[in-house]
């Protein structure tokens, strides 16, 4: 027997008891002829006490133990002189009686503790050590309780689980696939599913009306804080249903989350905002709204004042700064570079000061009279000591930048604390993006999702102007998870088909099965998927999925501890009859 109890789990009712512990050393303290070892597992951490006096070889063998060496104590457990308040076995420690060295370790190349001294890249390294310290092994295990609790729920609502394939045939839509070469079909390849979403819809076909799958999926994207190669959803599919009843179920399972993992209860309904409303008023479709600071727009307000910078523009937009009227110059030049950032994109900033005594400072003066400024001031209903701020140019790239300077000034005022939570559905997206490149349009979502019943009449003549019945779960300004209702008719998928510019054979060659299967008696029906890894990341309050990820990909895409992606020998390349021919990269820009 290795271990009686776990090192997080001994109190002071069990002073007097014979116990034996194993885990790894935390870290050693020698004082005189005493020597106090710290042994640590997933549960928690013990104190270990070694007596010169009481037994001096055993002395001697626990002041040669190093960091991370693997250890079992048997001993007494006695209540503690000086207790820890600060960990829960603080009461006790063990009189040990017997030590045992399971396995020695080399010297870990950063410190295993909270507070590491260890960076991003080397932690990646050994993320197998990472894994040891406890704010990274509580993420897991908050994700381990997050996917029960979502089991729990779904099972409850009649939901099956059920696996679909991880090689499946590549489809032109969404994001780059993750391709693997087929040895038995020679020049063919298999695709890692972006979704299990063409899978999902077959088990609508096959009667099974309630899905879900926690499913791994894989998309050869850019990467940053909140996106990797491989990631998990949440999939979710159901038959005979409308939106509403999506919303409903699923709102339900959010707010039974929130109550397991926070104690928090939503008894109110979750609000909704369309995507017009949301990029209108926040320049987002994935919308912060724990705070207001709404953007307003002021195109007809400033035209006409011979500023150019204002009257050759198709957008001028702004957000009003409650009681930073006070912000000095050098701060305001620190907000012009933010939004000069070329992820942000803006060529300038233009201010309103709404001074305490009832007067206005703006860095337009000599083109805006003090009326023209309290007119504007008054479309943001601003007050005493209020600052407004203005950004103008491209309308959608403008709203973007404004929603980038509205969540920087939420971030400064404190407005974005991350133990708040703001959710709420993000309904009526366009069905279709234009894309003025290749001069077509494009699925907002993907083509299967069902056009508004109210606006399919506009099809053919107002392709833009279509909503898709479609929605998002947004909360804190992080797009949790999304869906559609599903088209279900075979002439309706037809003509999605038609307007996105697949021919009949095209369309049947990618999609040919799923075609096929709705002239069989297709369910109306319609799901979601949520992100796990960003809804852990949510509850964890981090900034970044990795590190609620066991074994993460760094921004390169690259598993620096398993070298992966890798070359491979060219045995294997003649076998899956490949040949390598890496052409020149042309550097961005040129």
């Amino acid at each position: 027997m290795f271990r009686i109890h776990t090192c997080g789990e001994l109190r002071i009712a069990n002073a007097g008891q014979h116990t034996i512990l194993s885990g790894w050393v935390q870290r050693t303290r020698k004082m005189g002829g005493m020597t106090f070892v710290d042994i640590r597992d997933r549960y928690g951490i013990t104190q270990l006490v070694f007596n010169q006096d009481v037994n001096a070889g055993l002395w001697e063998q626990a002041n040669k133990l190093g960091r991370e060496f693997v250890i079992q104590a048997t001993g007494e457990v006695a209540e503690r002189i000086n207790k820890n308040r600060n960990i829960e076995t603080g009461e006790i420690e063990i009189l040990v009686s017997a030590l045992q060295v399971l396995n020695e370790s080399k010297t870990p190349p950063f410190t295993i503790e909270d507070n590491t001294d260890g960076g991003d890249d080397i932690r990646m390294k050994y993320r197998y050590l990472d894994l040891r310290r406890n704010n990274v092994r509580e993420n897991l295990e908050l994700r381990h309780r997050i996917t029960f609790e979502i089991r729990r729920y779904l099972d409850q609502m009649n939901f099956l689980e059920v696996e679909t394939p991880i090689l499946i045939g590549s489809t032109p839509e969404g994001a780059r696939d993750f391709v693997v070469p087929s040895r038995m079909n020679p020049g063919e390849f298999y695709a890692l599913p972006q979704s299990p979403q063409l899978f999902k819809q077959l088990l609508m076909v096959s009667g099974f009306d309630r899905y879900f799958q926690i499913a791994k999926c894989f998309r050869d994207e850019d990467l940053r804080a909140d996106r990797q190669p491989e990631f998990t959803q949440i999939d979710c599919e159901m038959s005979f249903v409308e939106q509403e009843d999506v919303l409903v179920i699923f709102e339900g399972m959010m707010k039974q989350l929130f109550k397991f993992i926070k104690n928090i209860d939503f008894d109110n309904p979750f609000p909704r905002m369309t995507w017009h409303d949301a990029m209108k008023y926040y320049g987002s479709d994935k919308p912060d709204i724990r705070f207001d600071m709404k953007l307003v727009e002021l195109k007809e307000a400033v035209s006409g004042h011979d500023f150019v910078v204002f009257d050759s523009v198709p957008y001028v937009g702004g957000i009003c700064v409650g009681g930073c009227a006070g912000y000095t110059r050098k701060q305001l030049d620190e907000l012009t570079d933010f939004v000069k950032r070329p992820q942000i994109g803006a060529k300038g900033l233009v201010y309103i000061r709404c001074e305490a005594d009832g007067t206005f400072k703006s860095s337009v003066d000599k083109f805006y009279s003090t009326d023209d400024l309290k007119a504007i001031a008054a479309k943001f209903n601003a007050q005493s000591g209020d600052l407004i701020l203005l950004l103008a140019g491209n309308k959608i790239k403008t709203q973007k930048a404004l929603c980038e300077l509205r969540l920087e000034m939420g971030a400064r005022l404190g407005f974005r604390e991350k133990n708040v939570f703001a959710p709420l559905w993000v309904i009526d997206f366009p069905l279709f993006e234009w894309d003025d490149e290749t001069q077509r349009y494009y699925a907002t979502h993907h083509p299967f999702t069902s056009p508004n019943p109210d606006d399919i009449h506009l099809l053919d003549t107002d392709s833009g102007k279509v909503r898709a019945t479609a929605y998002d779960m947004v909360i804190n300004g992080i797009e949790l998870g999304g869906g559609s209702i599903r088209i279900h008719d075979s002439q309706l998928q037809n003509k999605m088909f038609e307007l996105l510019g697949f021919t009949l054979e095209k369309a049947q060659a990618q999609f040919g099965f799923l075609m096929n299967a709705f002239q069989y008696g297709a369910p109306p029906h319609g799901g979601l998927a949520f992100g796990l890894d960003r809804l852990v990341s949510l509850f964890a309050g981090l900034d970044s999925i990795r590190d609620c990820i066991a074994f993460p990909k760094n921004n390169s895409g690259r598993d620096v501890m398993a070298n992966a992606p890798s070359k491979i020998d060219q045995s294997q390349l003649d076998e899956l009859n490949l040949v390598i021919d890496i052409k020149p990269q042309t550097p961005k820009g040129a």
